[in-house]
This record gives C-alpha cells, sequence and structure tokens, in this order.
C-alpha cells in the first residue's frame, strides 16, 4: 500500500530501522533503513535508496557521500562518533523517506510536490529529536517524580523502567498500523540483505533469503542499551529538584548515546561480543515486532540498494529507473 511521507512518522522509522554492519571479509561499513516500498543503504563512500514503484520498475537514486566521522579524525572519536552518527543517519533517513514518498506520489498521479528544501529538513530534524527527547525522557522524568520517590538510585530505576515501557508500547502500537508493518517488511529485507554481505554470500534473492531478519546492530537494539545505559548514568546525578537539574540529565543525552553505540560496536569486536551479546540480545528479541518476513520483490529491492551503495553492478534483468 502506498502511503504519503507525511503520514509516517519520521522519529519512529528512523530509531528502528537505522543501524550499522560490517562485512568480516571486506571490512567494509555498510547501514541502511526502510522507508515507504523500498530500502536505502549507506555505505563509506555512498547513499542508495530504491523505491519499488507500483508499475513494477525500480527507482534508483544514489548520493556520493563520505560521512563526517570519515573526514574529520574529531568526530570519529569515541563516545564523540555516537552523537554524530546519530543525527547524520537520521538527516539521511529523513531524506530517504522523502524521495521514496515522492515516486509514490508521482507514480499515484497524484500533484508532483517538490522535496523538502534545507530549511524544512532542519526544522524536521529538530522536531524529531525534541519528540523524541520528550517522549523517552521528559514523560518518564515526569511520571517518576510523581510517585514521590526520594532516593536517587530507586528513582532513576523508575525513571528506566517507566522509559522502557513506554518504548515497547509504541512499538506494539504502530505495528498494528498496516502501513507500518509494509515497512517493517522491507526493514527484514535491508536486514537479510546485509547479512548476505557479511557473510560473504552472493548478493542476491536466493543467497540472501535464508538469513533471518534480527540483526544485532539494528536501531532497536540500541535503544534498549540506550535506556539501560541512562539509569546506570542517571543514578549518578541523583533525583533531579530543580529545572538546573533536569537540564544536566538532558545535556547527558549525546554521552548515553555515545556509549550506546560503542557497547553495539563491541560486536564487532573478537573479545566483546559475548559481552554485546548479552545486552542486544533484548534487541534481537523485539525485533520479531519490528521486522517481518519480506517476499522475493522485497528482498530484491535491499539488494538492488545495497549493490548501489557499494557501486556494485546490478542485475541486467532488472528494470531500474535511475532517479
Amino acid at each position: 500500500m502506498r502511503v504519503c511521507c507525511s503520514r509516517i512518522p519520521f522519529f519512529i522509522l528512523y530509531l528502528i530501522n537505522n543501524k550499522e554492519a560490517m562485512s568480516e571479509n571486506k571490512k567494509v561499513n555498510v547501514g541502511g533503513q526502510a522507508v515507504i516500498e523500498g530500502v536505502m543503504m549507506r555505505s563509506p563512500e555512498a547513499v542508495s535508496i530504491a523505491v519499488r514503484r507500483p508499475d513494477g520498475k525500480i527507482a534508483l537514486k544514489r548520493h556520493e557521500y563520505k560521512g563526517f566521522t570519515k573526514r574529520h579524525k574529531f568526530f570519529n572519536l569515541p563516545f564523540i562518533r555516537g552523537g554524530v552518527i546519530l543525527i547524520e543517519s537520521m538527516v539521511w533517513g529523513i531524506k530517504a523517506l522523502n524521495f521514496s514518498s515522492d515516486v509514490a506520489m508521482r507514480e499515484e498521479g497524484k500533484p508532483e510536490e517538490k522535496g523538502m528544501s534545507s530549511l524544512m529538513l532542519a526544522l524536521t530534524v529538530i522536531f524529531a529529536l525534541t519528540a523524541g527527547m520528550g517522549l523517552f525522557f521528559f514523560v518518564p522524568l515526569l511520571i517518576a517524580e510523581a510517585t514521590g520517590v526520594e532516593n536517587g538510585i530507586v528513582f532513576n530505576v523508575i525513571d528506566g523502567v517507566i522509559r522502557l515501557l513506554i518504548f515497547l508500547g509504541y512499538l506494539s502500537l504502530i505495528s498494528l498500523w498496516k502501513e507500518i508493518r509494509r515497512i517493517f517488511e522491507y526493514h527484514g529485507a535491508e536486514h537479510k540483505s546485509i547479512f548476505a554481505f557479511e557473510s560473504g554470500s552472493p548478493l542476491t534473492i536466493a543467497g540472501a533469503k535464508p538469513f533471518k531478519t534480527f540483526h544485532p546492530r539494528c536501531g532497536t537494539s540500541f535503544l534498549l542499551i540506550v535506556v539501560i545505559v541512562s539509569v546506570i548514568v542517571f543514578a549518578f546525578t541523583g533525583r533531579p529538584h530543580t529545572m538546573a537539574d533536569r537540564l544536566i540529565r538532558f545535556l547527558l543525552i549525546p554521552l548515553i548515546g555515545g556509549i550506546s553505540y560503542e557497547i553495539i560496536k563491541l560486536s564487532d569486536s573478537k573479545y566483546g561480543k559475548k559481552i554485546a551479546g548479552f545486552l542486544t540480545s533484548p534487541g534481537l528479541w523485539l525485533q520479531r515486532i519490528t521486522t517481518k518476513e519480506p517476499d522475493d520483490s522485497q528482498l530484491e529491492i535491499g539488494i538492488v540498494a545495497l549493490k548501489s551503495s557499494l557501486n556494485l553492478k546490478q542485475d541486467d534483468n532488472l528494470d531500474i529507473v535511475y532517479e
């Protein structure tokens, strides 16, 4: 089913879809995200978006791009790079959603609309960040304060549990939306395609189909680690009483994101896999909600996007329209 981009919750789609993966053979970082009837893939050198059109053709758009962490050593420092990659990925995720929506409207014969201007894109990102922090950090804080608990550790445990419940409830709620379920299927196609790349399997439907849709470096796992890390970090700040105390908690969010990112990265190291595996296992379970088994046409889209981002030759039998 085709949907207009304005009907999709940008922030949630980014959080549940975005992730980074690494090929053991080529040592090439690849990230991905599901969009409306398509998949966005990001390699160290390019970002590609493949979208299935109603006529069966594939709209493909590729941008040459090297991230901030690759261009500037400072932004690639541990505990800093996580926040940089988070914001950068969100911007590209919204651009990809905007492109997929434009393709849907154009193909449905709707009045053609131009993509987001730079200002609108910036405002959308700001709104997404604000809404995310409000929903997952400020609201739980208010509820925890309403309990009247004064002990700092107990207070922050309550705050973390409420944050986790809100997250789980939100995922369960949007999973009932059939249009979101369709995107979850493309999420599964994205994971299977990257798994095939990581394992060195052929980048074909047959090569990617056997793999699971659950990936340890998915954004779902990342968010659960954020919840756990936030409880630990906030425990050192005690129970907030003043506006300044609350502000300090918000200022610690980039640090929490940075620590969480480094934990995810542990799964790429020889000695960190067991630790990271333990921490990401709840996220793998949650992906039973945020990923669904894709059909062959959806898996094909994931492979096309991945090949394009890596600048690999596409199947000659595919009907691809380059945007």
